[in-house]
C-alpha cells in the first residue's frame, strides 16, 4: 500500500494538512476532467442533432463516460506522479483483467444474496419482465464503480489515510461516502448509514487488502449492475440501470428498513448484512496479512 512519502505529502511540518489540501486539489481535479470530458462530449452530440442531452443516443454516452473515465484516471496517475513522486501502484494495469473480474462475480453475488435473503423473508417480491436495453446501465456501472472508487478510495482514502492514520480515514471516508447519498432521491438516514457501513467501508477493505482500486470498481460495478439492471430494483433512489430480465419492488406495507423502500436493496436489512459481513471479513484478512499498518500511526503534524 502506497500513501504517498515525497514532495507534497513528505515527512514534515503540517504533513496532514497538506494531504487534506492535495486530496481536495485531486478530487476537484478529477471530478472536473470526467464531468468535461463525459457531459462535454454527449452535449456536442445533443448540439448537432438538435436535441436534448436526455436524448443522446445511449452507444454515444456509453463512449464518452467510458472516454471520460479514461482521462481522468489517466489525470490522477499523472498528478500523483507529479505531486508525490511515484507512480501510481494503485492503478498498475497488469492486475486490471483479473481483479476487475473477480470484483464483478463478488458484487454481483452479494447483491444476488441480499436480494434472496429479503425476497425469501416476503420483504420484496421479485417478477420477470422484458429485457428493453442494457447500455444505459453499463454506462452506470462505470460511470459509478471507476469514477466514485478512484474519488472515495484512492483520494479520499488514501489521503485521509496519510493525514491521520487508518482508523480515522476509514471512518471519515465511509461517513463522507453515506452522507452524500442522502442528496439522492427517496434518500433516508438509514440509507446512508447503509450505503456507509455496507459499501463505503465496504468497497475500501478491498483496496486497504489488495493495495489496489480495482477489485473496488468490479465490486462496486457488479453490485450496481445487478441490483438496477438484473434485478430491476432502485439504485441509491435512481432508476438510471433499469431495462433488465427482473422487476424487484418493496413488498406491501414491509417497513422501509427490511425492503429498502423506494432507495433500493441496498437500503434494507438484508443489504446491510450481507454488505457489512463481506466488509468486515475482508478487513479480517487484511489485518491477517498485515495491511494495516503502514500509515496507521502515522503523527498528526
Amino acid at each position: 500500500m502506497e500513501l504517498g512519502n515525497a514532495r507534497i505529502v513528505a515527512p514534515g511540518r503540517l504533513r496532514w494538512l497538506r494531504a487534506i489540501g492535495w486530496m481536495v486539489l485531486l478530487a476537484v481535479l478529477v471530478i472536473f476532467t470526467f464531468g468535461l470530458i463525459s457531459g462535454g462530449l454527449v452535449g456536442v452530440a445533443a448540439s448537432r442533432a438538435g436535441i436534448e442531452p436526455a436524448d443522446v443516443n445511449q452507444t454515444i454516452v456509453l463512449l464518452s463516460t467510458i472516454l471520460g473515465a479514461l482521462v481522468a484516471t489517466s489525470l490522477y496517475a499523472a498528478l500523483v506522479g507529479w505531486g508525490e513522486k511515484r507512480r501510481a501502484s494503485e492503478l498498475k494495469l497488469r492486475f486490471f483483467p483479473f481483479e476487475v473480474a473477480l470484483g464483478l462475480a463478488i458484487g454481483a453475488a452479494m447483491m444476488a444474496a441480499a436480494v434472496a435473503i429479503a425476497w425469501t423473508a416476503g420483504w420484496m417480491t421479485v417478477t420477470a419482465v422484458p429485457v428493453q436495453t442494457v447500455t444505459r446501465a453499463v454506462s452506470e456501472s462505470i460511470q459509478s464503480g471507476v469514477m466514485e472508487e478512484v474519488l472515495f478510495r484512492l483520494v479520499i482514502l488514501r489521503l485521509l489515510w496519510r493525514a491521520f492514520g487508518i482508523w480515522p480515514a476509514l471512518g471519515l471516508s465511509a461517513l463522507i461516502f453515506g452522507l452524500v447519498h442522502l442528496g439522492n432521491p427517496n434518500a433516508s438516514l438509514f440509507a446512508a448509514l447503509c450505503i456507509a457501513v455496507e459499501a463505503g467501508v465496504m468497497l475500501a477493505t478491498f483496496y486497504i487488502l489488495t493495495g489496489r482500486v480495482w477489485v473496488s470498481v468490479g465490486v462496486h460495478a457488479g453490485w450496481n449492475f445487478t441490483q438496477g439492471w438484473i434485478f430491476g430494483a432502485a439504485v441509491s433512489g435512481t432508476d438510471g440501470f433499469a431495462g433488465g430480465p427482473l422487476l424487484t419492488r418493496p413488498a406491501a406495507d414491509m417497513p422501509h428498513w427490511l425492503s429498502g423502500g423506494t432507495f433500493g436493496p441496498e437500503a434494507s436489512l438484508a443489504g446491510l448484512i450481507v454488505g457489512t459481513g463481506v466488509g468486515a471479513y475482508t478487513l479480517w484478512l487484511a489485518r491477517q496479512k498485515g495491511r494495516l499498518g503502514e500509515g496507521a500511526a502515522a503523527p498528526v503534524e
